[in-house]
């Protein structure tokens, strides 16, 4: 899934825009001008980019386990200036976050849904983080709010897991079992606000099928139609385009991104 998201990192990145943005800002309101921050689960470097042009005395770091993303990551790093060029490393985040000790912020966009033990992972953490430093990450909230993705299940007839934590892109998604978690692994001023922000899956000539590509790769639909035989996929394709069309909005195919801004502070160490 690392190359596919390298492969396809322009068009994530459009998707992404309005989650950057509400991420971005939420971090400078309590990003500190200087110290250690680790961006965990960083992907193509946008969020560690950001913070590090904002905070050009803070010492910024993205981990990812995903080669292909750090190297895209570093491409894209190498055309700011070294004053404000942050570092990228592939390697585990909790590992490196325990290297980088103690840590004066960690930010995540979208990065930290996957740990098999939550409170373990969030607990490692904390541990890494000076007593009082800010932790702040975005996560999607349920499937059913998330337009982009629900939609598409609508359509394709695709049925959504069962509830409960299971790593992956909603794992976060119930409020009270997120703060639970962020609690018990040792935060505090654990706060959730939530957002809706566009979500743009398809643009230029033929956004609908720009679209159809976008899903093809990325999203509950892409293992459906990678599996399906020529002739289903072709059905089931139409039927995506169809949908699809009905969303277009300033010549754009454009949904909803339902998403959480999670914040918390390191507490004592137990």
């Amino acid at each position: 899934m690392g190359q596919v998201w390298a492969d396809e990192w322009r068009r994530t990145e459009r998707a992404f825009a309005g989650i950057a943005a509400v991420l971005d800002a939420a971090i400078a309101a309590v990003a500190p001008q200087t110290g250690r921050a680790l961006d965990i689960g960083c992907g193509v470097g946008s969020t560690t980019l950001a913070l590090a042009g904002a905070r050009p005395a803070l010492e910024v770091t993205g981990t990812d386990l995903a080669a292909p993303l750090i190297a895209v990551a570093r491409e894209r790093a190498a055309t700011v200036p070294t004053a404000v060029r942050p570092a990228f490393v592939v390697q585990d985040a909790l590992t490196l976050a325990a290297e980088r000790a103690p840590l004066d912020l960690l930010v995540s966009r979208h990065g930290v849904m996957f740990f098999d033990d939550p409170v373990a992972g969030f607990a490692a953490l904390r541990g890494a983080t000076r007593v009082g430093a800010p932790l702040v990450f975005s996560c999607f909230r349920d499937r059913a709010r998330n337009d982009w993705s629900h939609a598409v299940d609508r359509a394709l007839g695709v049925v959504p897991m069962a509830s409960g934590y299971a790593p992956g892109p909603y794992a976060l998604a119930d409020e009270a079992r997120t703060a639970a978690i962020l609690r018990d692994a040792g935060w505090r001023d654990v706060t959730a606000t939530a957002h809706a922000v566009p979500y743009v899956v398809g643009a230029g000539e033929d956004p609908v099928a720009d679209a159809i590509g976008f899903y093809r790769r990325i999203g509950s639909a892409a293992s459906l139609l990678a599996a399906a035989a020529p002739a289903e996929r072709a059905a089931m394709e139409r039927t995506l385009a169809d949908m699809l069309a009905t969303r277009i909005q300033g010549g754009a195919v454009t949904f909803t991104a339902a998403i959480w801004i999670w914040t918390a502070r390191a507490g004592e160490p137990a």
